[in-house]
């Protein structure tokens, strides 16, 4: 047989199995809907299957009660009621249940018939949507009085579900090609598409972790919307690796802290998800439960995120921690090893030593990371506080989160300092942000992304970031409150981006403001879900879906137009040539390597043909950076002299700027390499002093000035 047939074979092979895979339906956990503790479940499972029509039933529990009883059997899919019946354990010979008798209630293993008037009132529909939204109640009855004893609730599962590993891995998977695609475009000079796809994968792993963010909330949600946004939850370091959960239970009893057992129990206890409209069941941390067999655990937000995850949740945040300290050393390391393979290269000579530039790259990575896991590390800290699984893990919780904000806000500070600055000197803030390549390469990770003049919403998005964690971590307990916080946040950031529209270009504009109307409707969607409107069941059935199915399509079109621009970025001869001009002037300041090797050799030919002295262009480039570090690679003797070889700079920039206290009037050397015709403005500090050959290009755009030429 031809290897073609081979290979059609094998598939329809496969096909034919997956198609006639068995259909079943069944529960896992059987949980009280009433305050009556008289009969209770410490283990239940049920599977039902149509192709043999039988029940497959294990059970164990406690019954106070004694007598015979009848049951009387409601089914609901998304919220509609779909079936009633009343059954009578006598004739259906369910041994320990006719009659019922006080104490332990044997363990259970039967199969039960179920005849094909019952299998017929079943919809076809409920073996192949996913995570279905169907539930049994069962509403236990004395057969002498007719007194309701009790009620148990169990939910329905057919096996589908939208929680796949290939959704997550999908995703990442992009998401790294992308930043891949941006570090191959940058350097190979391309740096519009470069800024342009790093700009959208951090909007990408936002939205993936709103995604992520919202599936953390203790308000109770339809399953396919708990499962869908599991499958985002990798961003937030909820992944399960086996020797990790054993090393964080090891650290935790270490510390004095008692690991929960919600996964070791799994199969001894039932575990159900919290839902709102039962009031009877009681909550209760697993850690803390088992002493107490008699009563479901049940588990919403965070909690409930760890378990579907496979992750106890006394190992939540240590998980997340590692993860984010894994992610941080392993991007270290990677830069380690090209910063090796980069000085080979210089030695060899195929490259050309740009030194300052690269002492700053590590630095401004490492910032990279901690501001893309900050929304993280935020949620999960400030969880740890109110859950103190050890000690040791509150007080690396406290310090994990003061090291990351106080990072993040210095370097915040920085860039705000330093805009302000360059817009008191020049009236534009672009000029000092963009001009230096050690501040860019360190910093610009807060700012490249918004034009010039927006530099200043790096602050609210932080602040955003920051009240959002601490809704979602702090108000597990009060899930109305934390969704209505959730709209309010989400609201004003919708209107925030919509007004001010402070990314780029108008394509990112776009981008950005999708993802936060996206964002916005979701925060409504958990707002309904929470049911503080009392509206039907069925209506958040529906609404389940229909969150699941408009993330599902904005997802896939985020992950398109990424995967797009990172082909097209690697691929094209000229990646720039796709995307829309800046809003503001970087790019006049943003220089080459060799452009600024040729304008300061330039500059250096015409001041010896002038018969003037020629300073060193770096030291007259505003710097974010202080004067010592940038030189401090150098050859210099002492000092001294490079305090006085950086003094240029530090007039640029204000002598309090740079901690130089003098009061002398503050000139700008070497303006006009930055001067391009039309966009020169003037100063508006009064104290600085333009040299007169700066002033005449300022006046005039005739490129017959003194310096035309040299730009």
């Amino acid at each position: 047989m031809r290897p073609i047939p081979q290979i059609i074979y094998l598939i329809v092979l496969l096909a034919s199995q997956l198609v006639t895979a068995d259909e079943y339906i069944e529960s896992r956990a059987l949980s009280l809907c009433s305050n009556s503790l008289e009969f209770t479940a410490t283990y239940f499972n049920v599977k039902f299957t149509p192709k043999n029509r039988t029940i497959a039933l294990s059970f164990n529990g406690r019954s106070s009660i004694s007598g015979k009883v009848i049951a009387e059997l409601i089914i609901t899919v998304y919220g509609y009621t779909a079936m009633t019946k009343v059954l009578n354990p006598c004739d259906m010979d369910l041994e320990g249940l006719c009659p019922v008798r006080a104490g332990e209630i044997p363990v259970m293993n039967t199969n039960i018939k179920i005849p094909d008037s019952v299998i017929s009132q079943i919809p076809g529909i409920a073996y192949t949507v996913p995570d279905l939204d169907a539930s049994v109640r069962v509403f236990i009855n004395s057969s002498d009085t007719g007194r309701s004893i009790t009620c148990l609730e169990a939910e329905l599962s057919n096996g589908k579900t939208v929680y796949q590993p290939g959704v997550g891995w999908t995703t990442a998977i992009i998401s790294g090609l992308g930043l891949a695609a941006s570090a191959v475009t940058s350097a190979l000079g391309h740096s519009k598409a470069a800024i342009h796809i790093a700009t959208n994968v951090l909007s990408l792993f936002g939205f993936m972790q709103s995604q992520a963010m919202f599936g953390m909330s203790s308000v109770h949600m339809p399953p396919i919307v708990q499962l869908w946004t599991q499958n985002f939850q990798w961003s937030m370091g909820i992944v399960r690796v086996g020797f990790l959960e054993t090393l964080c239970t090891w650290y935790q009893r270490s510390t004095g802290g008692r690991p929960s057992t919600l996964i070791v129990n799994h199969s001894k206890k039932s575990i159900q998800i919290l839902k709102k409209r039962f009031h009877g069941t009681l909550l209760k941390r697993a850690g803390k439960s088992g002493a107490d067999t008699h009563k479901s655990i049940v588990i919403r937000g965070i909690q409930r995120v760890g378990y579907k995850a496979g992750i106890e949740s006394t190992n939540i945040f240590l998980t997340g921690l590692i993860f984010f300290v894994f992610f941080a050393t392993l991007a270290m390391i990677c830069v380690a090893i090209f910063s090796v393979i980069r000085k080979s290269l210089v030695k060899s000579g195929k490259i050309k030593n740009d030194e300052v530039k690269w002492n700053f790259i590590p630095k401004g990575i490492l910032f990279r990371v901690i501001l893309i896991g900050y929304p993280q590390i935020c949620i999960l800290c400030l969880w740890e506080f109110t859950q103190h699984d050890s000690p040791a893990e509150v007080i690396l919780a406290a310090v994990m989160l003061l090291t990351t904000t106080v990072a993040i806000g210095f370097a915040t500070q920085k860039v705000v300092r330093l805009a302000k600055q360059s817009v008191k000197l020049y009236g534009n803030a672009a000029y000092t942000l963009y001009t230096d390549p050690a501040c860019l390469n360190k910093w610009g990770f807060l700012y490249v992304q918004y034009q010039a003049k927006a530099y200043y919403f790096i602050m609210p998005a932080l602040v955003y970031v920051i009240v959002k964690s601490m809704f979602i971590s702090l108000s597990q307990a009060a899930p109305v409150v934390q969704t209505i916080a959730l709209v309010i946040i989400e609201a004003l950031m919708l209107i925030s981006v919509s007004i001010l529209r402070p990314w780029m270009n108008k394509k990112t504009d776009i981008y950005n403001i999708s993802i936060a109307a996206i964002n916005f409707v979701n925060a409504i969607f958990l707002l309904i879900f929470s049911n503080v409107f009392s509206q039907p069941g069925i209506l958040t059935g529906v609404m389940g879906v229909v969150f699941f199915a408009y993330n599902a399509v904005f997802s896939l079109v985020l992950l398109v137009l990424m995967l797009i621009a990172s082909i097209y970025a690697v691929l094209s001869k000229n990646p720039d040539i796709r995307y829309q001009p800046m809003r503001d002037d970087r790019e006049s300041f943003i220089r080459s390597q060799s452009q600024h090797q040729l304008g300061t050799e330039l500059d250096a030919l015409g001041a010896a043909a002038r018969g003037e002295k020629h300073s060193n262009h770096d030291n007259s480039i505003p710097s974010l950076v202080d004067p010592m570090d940038r030189h401090g690679h150098g050859n210099e003797p002492n000092g001294e002299d490079r305090l006085e070889a950086n003094q240029p700079s530090s007039d640029i920039l204000g002598s309090e700027a740079l901690g130089y206290q003098n009061n002398r009037r503050k000139h700008i050397p070497h303006c006009r390499k930055f001067y391009r015709p039309g966009r020169c403005k003037p100063p508006t500090n009064p104290d600085v002093i333009l040299p007169t050959d700066v002033s005449r290009a300022c006046s005039t755009s005739s490129p017959w000035n003194r310096g035309a030429g040299y730009d």
